[in-house]
């Protein structure tokens, strides 16, 4: 492919939804692009502003903690793999107060909570935590929903009359 077919190919694929340059690299990469065609349509794409990193973080971030429903650490681990350089992930999730991620943390461990077999509150606990650590969230927001645990039902114990 010439630099100016990859170009157009690139161009109309930014229109249409958001990358980041990690990604860019690759596409040109599998296309067969040399390094100086890379270097040439990334400065293109960078400067006319179709793609640019801290955009993509932003948006990455706001779409994987609604949708997704992931915590802080999940979410910078993705970002890692995509190469997207620390600081613009640091100021990506900075953004994100701690409130946020409480309101979704507490109703999935809420749900999560009602499925959950445990012989004791210690054991429902260290499986919520665990579950929790899986999808990204800090153990001190984990402690904070489970000590304010007064929300869950915990009824569910069988024990009733």
């Amino acid at each position: 492919m010439t630099q100016q077919e990859i170009l157009s190919k690139l161009t109309a694929l930014c229109a249409r939804a958001e990358y980041c340059s990690h990604e860019m690299r690759q596409k040109m990469r599998k296309w067969g692009a040399d390094a100086a065609t890379e270097e040439a349509v990334l400065a293109y794409l960078v400067k006319e502003k179709y793609i640019d990193d801290s955009r993509y973080a932003r948006l990455f971030v706001k779409d994987r903690i609604q949708s997704n429903k992931w915590g802080r650490r999940k979410v910078e681990q993705a970002l890692y793999l995509k190469q997207i350089p620390k600081g613009i992930i640091r100021e990506a999730l900075d953004e994100v107060p701690d409130e946020v991620y409480l309101a979704i943390l507490r109703p999935l461990l809420k749900s999560k909570r009602r499925t959950i077999k445990a012989a004791s509150d210690y054991e429902a606990n260290g499986k919520l935590i665990r579950f929790a650590m899986g999808r990204g969230f800090t153990v001190d927001l984990i402690r904070q929903c489970l000590d304010g645990a007064d929300d869950y039902d915990t009824t569910d114990d069988g024990d009733e009359d």
